[in-house]
C-alpha cells in the first residue's frame, strides 16, 4: 500500500502545492520583477485555473485511452517544464505561458491516482488510499513555507528548488507506481458526461458550495491577517504552515468516514469549515491560528471526502466522478474570489468572511445520496 500511496501523495504534493498554490505566495516579488500590474497578475492565476479545468474535463477520457500510470506522469512532466519556465521568465507572456503548463498537471494527476487506488488497492483500504493522497497538498504547503521565508527576494531560484524536487517525485512515480491493470473493461458507452452530471448533482452542488465557500479563505486570509491585524511577513507564513500542517489530519479522513458514514462526516466537515472561516474574525491570536489549523484539516477533509463520494457513485471510473466534483469545486472558489474581493472591497474583511461563513452553512442542506453508475 505504501508503494503506492507515498509516491502519489508526493505528485499531489508538487502538482498542487508547488506548481500551482506557490505562484500567490511570491506574487509580490514577481511582480515587482516582471512589472505586473494587480491586473496582469490575476490573469495569471485565472490562467492556471483554465489550464486546470481543461485537463480535469479531459482527464478521464485521457486515462481510459493511455491508463492512469502515463496520465500521472504526464502530470509530473508538465509540473517539472511549467516549473521551469517560471523559474526563467523574461516576461509575462512567457510566465502566463509556464503558467498554464504547470497548471495542467493538477488537473490531471488527481483523476488518475485515484483510478489507481481504485484499480490495485483492496475495497478495504480504497478509502484510506484516496484520502492519504489527498493530503500530499498539505505537504506541499509545509514544503513551501520555509523556502518562502528563505528565498523570498529570489523567486527564480525557489522555482528552480520546485522543479528539481518535482523531478525526483517524477521519476520516483516513474520506478514506484504499478503498470495499468484494469478490474473491469471500460467501454466508449462508459463516458456519458450528460449522463454522469444527472448520476453525480448531489456531489456536484456539494462540491461548488465547499469550493465558493472556502475561497475567501485561500485568496484573502492572509491579506486579512496581515492588513487588518498586522501579523508580519514571518508570521502570515506560519500562519500558512499551519493551514498545510493540519492538513496532514485530512489522510486518516478515509477511516472517519468509515466509522461515520459519508452523511454524519460530511455534515459535521461542513460546519466545522464555517467555523473556521467565521474564527478568523475574532482578534486573538489564539482564534487565528485556531482558525488556520481547522481550516486546514476540514478543508482537505472535505475534498477528500469529496473523492471518496466520487469513488462509490462511479466504481468502475472514478476518475471521472473524481474530475467532475474537482471541476465543480474550482468553479466554485473562483466564482467565489471574484465575489470575495467585491464584498470586501464594499464593506469590510470581517463582514466579508462572516457572510462565507453563512454561505458555507447552506451546503449542510445538500443531501449525500448516490447512485451508483458503471
Amino acid at each position: 500500500m505504501r508503494k503506492v500511496i507515498l509516491p502519489g501523495l508526493a505528485m499531489i504534493a508538487v502538482t498542487y502545492a508547488l506548481a500551482r498554490l506557490s505562484y500567490g505566495l511570491f506574487l509580490p516579488n514577481i511582480s515587482n520583477t516582471l512589472g505586473m500590474s494587480e491586473g496582469e497578475a490575476g490573469l495569471g492565476s485565472s490562467i492556471a485555473f483554465i489550464a486546470y479545468a481543461l485537463a480535469l474535463l479531459l482527464s478521464a477520457l485521457l486515462i481510459k485511452h493511455f491508463g492512469y500510470r502515463k496520465v500521472n506522469l504526464f502530470a509530473g512532466f508538465t509540473a517539472v517544464f511549467g516549473l521551469l519556465g517560471m523559474a526563467s521568465a523574461p516576461s509575462i507572456l512567457y510566465l502566463n505561458i509556464s503558467l498554464f503548463i504547470a497548471g495542467l498537471g493538477s488537473g490531471l494527476a488527481s483523476p488518475a491516482l485515484s483510478q489507481m487506488v481504485q484499480n490495485t488497492l483492496s475495497k478495504e483500504k480504497l478509502d484510506q488510499g484516496n484520502t492519504w493522497i489527498n493530503s500530499g497538498t498539505s505537504f506541499g504547503i509545509i514544503l513551501t513555507g520555509p523556502i518562502v521565508i528563505l528565498l523570498t527576494d529570489h523567486w527564480r531560484l525557489a522555482y528552480l528548488l520546485f522543479a528539481v524536487i518535482a523531478a525526483l517525485v517524477l521519476i520516483w512515480n516513474h520506478f514506484s507506481l504499478p503498470p495499468d491493470e484494469k478490474k473491469e473493461s471500460v467501454s466508449d458507452n462508459n463516458i456519458k458526461y450528460l449522463s454522469a452530471i444527472k448520476t453525480a448533482k448531489y456531489l456536484l452542488v456539494a462540491s461548488l458550495l465547499i469550493g465558493g465557500s472556502s475561497s475567501i479563505y485561500w485568496t484573502f486570509s492572509r491579506s486579512f491577517i496581515t492588513s487588518s491585524y498586522g501579523l508580519g511577513i514571518n508570521e502570515s507564513v506560519i500562519f500558512w504552515m499551519i493551514i498545510g500542517l493540519a492538513g496532514i489530519l485530512g489522510g486518516v479522513s478515509g477511516n472517519f468516514i468509515q466509522k461515520l458514514g459519508l452523511s454524519l462526516s460530511y455534515r459535521l466537515l461542513v460546519f466545522l469549515l464555517a467555523t473556521s472561516i467565521f474564527l478568523l474574525t475574532i482578534p486573538s491570536a489564539v482564534a487565528i491560528y485556531l482558525s488556520a489549523g481547522l481550516f486546514g484539516s476540514t478543508y482537505v477533509f472535505l475534498t477528500g471526502l469529496c473523492i471518496v463520494w466520487a469513488t462509490r457513485i462511479f466504481p468502475v471510473l472514478p476518475a471521472l466522478g473524481v474530475s467532475l466534483s474537482f471541476f465543480a469545486l474550482g468553479i466554485g472558489q473562483s466564482l467565489g474570489s471574484y465575489l470575495a474581493g467585491i464584498s470586501i472591497e464594499m464593506t469590510s474583511y470581517p463582514f466579508s468572511f462572516n457572510i462565507f461563513a453563512a454561505f458555507c452553512l447552506v451546503a449542510l442542506f445538500v443531501t449525500t445520496k448516490k447512485k451508483s453508475t458503471s
